[in-house]
């Protein structure tokens, strides 16, 4: 086994891993489910490779995901740090005071309720373990838990049903109190100052790495809109020199909420400074780094099939959740190399191949644009062209342009149906997928194919966003008109995906734009933005430093240019 341990830093980032495992927690229950569709009773998923088996102090056998996940004191709701429903770290913490003698006046805040949906799971839970005649009456519907998720999520364990080890959620001290005014890299230095709290979350990532027996890398899903990237980049270094030769897949997720309009000169100047750094930090210490984080969902291409609100981290967050569940796939495939069976899969690699094939085969490049199709588009008979164009970015300030001979790719494509509804073969889907790729003007230099006939499941904690137009298992039954009224998730039982991390010149606008950002506001005499680096410590060595990163990342793009940086900082 090639065991993968994530690690999710900041509010979106847990946001999208509660999605994330929600569908890990469905596949396994579909598993194991005698009345479900064969795609997911004989799913090729090595589950192990991203849960840990062991029991608690009671001998309870439990399966948790190997997981570290980061936040803000509070932002685990109505969930315990124990990852159980009940006192939050802060209220536990309260309670246990035990070195005054003298009078106390507790103040205590009221406990975040819970809301329907968790209510439900409680429910249920007492049901599975009671006897006889002692089981509780399950009277609310399915219907009433979808309208209470879709008004009701104010904390990402609103939604989530999995069980997490009490080692895996981390509530950070200091960001809490101003959390509205943690919204740059500069915010989080005193928290990355204070040695306690990063040595504590590296002891619990240490728990979860050192009981692998062969780790295979390290995905790493930060919300790098704020404070909490400088979190990241601090825990990031260390994991660095604490597991050398791990790879790390680094994800930098972002709600569109956080692309609102700066509200003047100095506003602006932080924000473009924030991303400069921000990007050179992170990008500094991992494998591969892939952009999430258009600035609206609700109008861009995924708006004919899905009705998102762009308002609602519940529903931005399952789109880059979905994603990221179809690039990992690769990952836990079973029966890999030539003795496979191809009925079952096709394509499984590591963490550390994939990074190999995106960032060795052509510039050097770790920057990936992320492609995604929800749904991914199915065949109309065994000889269709599969199609290509169906796949659009998740990357944001990227370029359009895809004719690039240089650019290499690695194509995930899971659960494509045929025109009559039925699964395609693992055989059909390839070789559709490869003619397609033999008609293009401009094929890519190196490509790499990922075929499971196991599609995305929908389990109830998910957004009621899909249009009239898409059928039951995901299928396009129709065109879209302009109103036409979303569906519940109740309707939808599944989906068939398809992603795709792209290293091509169509992620060099974003590059740019971070390295021109820091040359003309961070380096350039008398500057605003001079200031405001000093105000978050860094000094003119530092500041060099992390130009020049950016600009090597810009000269793997243009390597007869000689990029130099000219740097003026005092």
């Amino acid at each position: 086994m090639r065991e993968v341990v994530t690690v999710q830093v900041g509010g979106h980032a847990n946001f999208v891993g509660s999605h994330f495992w929600n569908f890990q927690d469905e596949l396994l229950g579909l598993a194991d489910d005698p009345a479900a569709d064969a795609a997911f009773r004989a799913a090729p998923l090595d589950m192990d490779v991203l849960y840990r088996a062991g029991e608690t102090l009671q001998g309870v056998p439990t399966y948790c995901p190997r997981l570290v996940s980061v936040g803000s004191r509070g932002s685990l709701g109505s969930l315990s740090s124990s990852g159980a429903p009940g006192l939050s770290a802060a209220a536990s913490e309260q309670l246990n005071i035990t070195t005054w003698s003298g009078s106390v006046t507790r103040s205590v805040a009221k406990p975040h309720g819970r809301n329907l949906f968790l209510q439900s799971l409680a429910e249920d839970q007492i049901v599975s373990t009671s006897n006889g005649g002692n089981n509780l009456q399950k009277n609310v519907e399915d219907k009433d838990l979808v309208e209470s998720l879709e008004n009701d999520v104010n904390f990402w364990t609103d939604y989530t049903k999995v069980q997490y080890h009490p080692q895996s959620l981390y509530e950070m001290n200091g960001s809490w109190t101003d959390f509205e005014k943690f919204d740059n890299f500069g915010t989080a230095k005193e928290v990355v100052s204070e040695w306690s709290q990063m040595e504590e979350m590296n002891e619990r990532l240490r728990f979860f790495v050192e009981e692998c027996d062969h780790i295979q890398g390290i995905q790493f899903i930060v919300d790098d809109s704020g404070g909490f990237s400088s979190v990241a980049a601090q825990f990031l270094e260390t994991i660095a020199d604490d597991y050398t030769n791990t790879p790390v897949l680094l994800y930098c997720v972002r709600d569109p909420v956080t692309h609102g309009s700066a509200r003047n000169q100095r506003e602006t100047i932080t924000r473009s400074l924030h991303d400069a750094v921000s990007f050179s930090k992170l990008s500094s210490f991992c494998s591969l780094v892939v952009p999430i984080g258009l600035p609206t969902l609700s109008q861009s291409y995924l708006s004919p099939f899905l009705s998102i609100q762009d308002t609602k981290p519940f529903h931005s967050s399952t789109i880059s959740a979905a994603a990221i569940h179809t690039i990992t796939v690769p990952f836990r495939l079973q029966n890999a190399g030539p003795a496979s069976n191809l009925a079952h899969s096709s394509g499984n690699i590591d963490i550390r191949q994939l990074a190999h094939i995106i960032s060795d085969q052509g510039r050097q490049n770790k920057v990936t644009a992320l492609d995604v199709a929800m749904p991914a588009p199915s065949l109309k008979d065994g000889n269709d062209l599969w199609n290509i164009k169906s796949l659009h970015s998740l990357t944001p300030e990227i370029s359009d342009e895809e004719e690039d001979p240089y650019s290499v790719e690695s194509l995930v494509v899971h659960g494509v149906l045929l025109a009559g509804g039925q699964g395609a073969s693992i055989s059909q889907v390839k070789d559709s997928v490869c003619a397609a790729y033999e008609r293009r003007a401009t094929k890519p230099k190196f490509s790499h194919l990922s075929v499971s006939p196991c599609p995305l499941p929908i389990p109830l904690p998910f957004p009621s966003f899909f249009r009239s137009n898409i059928g039951r298992h995901g299928e396009i039954v129709g065109s879209h008109s302009e109103g036409t009224l979303p569906k519940g998730s109740l309707d939808v039982e599944s989906i068939p995906m398809a992603a795709r991390l792209r290293s091509s010149n169509a992620v060099l606008p974003f590059i740019e734009r971070r390295s021109l950002s820091l040359q003309k506001l961070g380096v350039a005499r008398g500057a605003l933005g001079t200031q405001i680096l000093r105000d978050w410590g860094f000094g003119k060595e530092e500041i060099e430093e992390l130009s020049e990163h950016l600009l090597k990342m810009v000269r793997m793009f243009h390597p007869e240019d000689g990029l130099t940086s000219d740097s003026d900082y005092d």
